[in-house]
């Protein structure tokens, strides 16, 4: 039932959304949100001969925050079928308070919910590069001190109309050619690497299990970033595969991996 009114609620909410939200969109993504922050880091610091500045937020306990009654006044506006809007409501309001993390009715409605903040931002502060991914999102610019001014004022839109706030110990603002920690990797002017609790996320799980469609699928994401480390250890130390067949082992799963 889930699916059934997401394959419906999408393409209706989706044409409304920003181009630069990349949760729970078809061809959007992790991989295409952080190649969207590189190309932004570019274009700020004009080819990495300037400072650019990124700022990096985090709603704090989103989904238990999200306002049931707003959610579903922000569905009202598009969709107009009474029999659809009832069953949305007993969907949302089946739960204590607002939304559990797994169903994917819930990722719609949380874009939907934020949707409002995506127009904030874009309009009204007239920041031209931001990227959100769920309740996680980037601003860059080449003036720290802009950046540190736009912080208040978001808050205060969260609160207001959204009734949420910001992580207070989420919020920063680094340099960009000093590495940003955004989507589990760490992105760099002229490289990308996995973020260290990432990695040995991965590793563990590559340990405890030995499965062979696992090792394809790390390798597969690896392969977007600078990780030769980190797939030596899976190649060699937790598959066993012997040093003179690593090249060719890679080669294979590279091949296969999607």
């Amino acid at each position: 039932m889930h699916h059934a009114i997401f394959r419906i609620l999408y393409p209706i909410f989706d044409k409304s959304f920003i181009f630069d939200l990349y949760s729970c969109r078809d061809k959007k993504g992790t991989h295409k949100a952080i190649d969207r922050l590189n190309y932004f880091a570019r274009k700020v610091g004009e080819n990495n001969t300037k400072i650019c500045y990124v700022l990096k937020c985090d709603i704090r306990k989103f989904f238990d925050s999200i306002d049931q009654e707003i959610l579903i006044k922000l569905i009202k506006n598009k969709i107009k079928d009474n029999d659809a809007v009832w069953l949305i409501e007993r969907i949302i309001e089946s739960f204590p308070k607002g939304l559990p993390l797994g169903n994917i009715t819930s990722q719609l409605f949380a874009n939907i919910y934020l949707n409002e903040f995506d127009n904030f931002i874009k309009r009204k502060l007239r920041v031209e590069y931001y990227i959100r991914y769920c309740d996680d999102f980037i601003i860059l610019r080449d003036s720290k001190r802009h950046l540190i001014n736009l912080i208040p004022k978001i808050n205060l839109f969260l609160k207001n109309y959204l009734k949420l706030f910001l992580h207070p110990c989420k919020i920063s603002i680094v340099k960009y050619n000093q590495g940003v920690d955004f989507l589990g990797y760490v992105s760099f002017p002229y490289f990308k690497v996995l973020r260290t609790r990432t990695k040995n996320r991965m590793i563990k799980k590559a340990k405890e299990s030995r499965n062979m469609e696992m090792l394809v699928s790390f390798l597969g994401m690896l392969k977007h970033y600078s990780s030769h480390k980190v797939k030596m250890i899976l190649l060699k130390e937790y598959f066993s595969v012997p040093k003179i067949l690593i090249g060719r082992v890679r080669r294979f799963f590279y091949s296969n991996a999607s």
